[in-house]
């Protein structure tokens, strides 16, 4: 296997990690999994204030993980990439792993 280059995986710290370390960012890609959605949509589902949810989606689209389309007066948010919920779901498995090694490692 190839060990990556650093500037590479700058690149990738840079544009996709941090962008990837707030839950609530998270969250907004899990909710825009099922379908595209306008902010009011995502802070209802979410339960959190529409500016909160906007501030998240500036950031997401910054580095080019959603894309917004205009309809009408509203503007809808869709994932760049579906993919990125597949890489979520198995860091999320990775964690589920790592937490029963520890539950086993301290019985």
């Amino acid at each position: 296997m190839t060990i990556p280059q650093s500037e590479e995986l700058n690149l990738l710290h840079v544009h996709i990690c941090q962008a990837l370390s707030d839950p609530t960012r998270l969250q907004i890609l899990y909710a825009l999994h099922d379908k595209p959605r306008n902010v009011t949509a995502i802070a209802k589902l979410l339960d959190t204030p529409q500016s909160t949810i906007s501030r998240h989606l500036a950031v997401l689209r910054q580095r080019s993980l959603v894309t917004s389309k205009r309809d009408g007066m509203a503007v809808n948010y869709s994932l760049s990439y579906p993919r990125i919920i597949t890489v979520l779901d198995m860091m999320r498995e990775v964690l589920r792993e790592a937490l029963e090694q520890q539950s086993q490692a301290v019985q």
